[in-house]
């Protein structure tokens, strides 16, 4: 399974903020899980098998309790997927930046003629809008 369908389930994300706190036994997050996604005990037991056998989870016997805490190792992999995908759209946006840029130099420049298919905005920040909303939506990513 790929990390991000791991990551996809509300579940798994769920159960692996509580293993963020630290350390939990298997009934623990049973207790939580359960109340909160209305899940019964077996279909928990196996998120937690997923978690387990995809590297996101490690487990230990203490007894018979079964403690769950979380892989940081397994995280690694997304990271970096991430950061890559930050530097691209970090290159997009600088570009993009660029061209608004020069578009506001045209649109000053008193020597040319206005473009009659561009709509001339009133307002001055109307062109620093669309990397605003942008980098607003990749916020998740940070």
């Amino acid at each position: 399974m790929e990390a991000f369908d791991i990551l996809g389930d509300p579940v798994r994300r769920r159960i692996l903020e509580l293993l963020a706190a630290g350390e939990r036994s298997a009934g623990d997050v049973g207790v939580v899980v359960q109340a909160e996604f209305g899940l019964t005990q077996p279909a928990v037991s196996r998120q937690l098998r997923v978690l387990r056998e995809s590297g996101f989870a490690g487990v230990r016997a203490e007894g018979t309790r079964r403690l769950y805490a979380l892989n940081g190792e397994a995280f690694d992999g997304v990271e970096s997927w991430l950061a890559d995908l930050r530097r691209q759209w970090s290159h997009r946006l600088d570009a993009l930046e660029t061209e608004l840029a020069r578009g506001r130099r045209r649109d000053l420049e008193p020597d040319l003629e206005p473009d009659p298919d561009h709509d001339h905005d009133p307002d001055p920040d109307a062109d620093k809008r669309p990397r605003q909303a942008i980098r607003e939506n990749m916020r998740w990513m940070s």
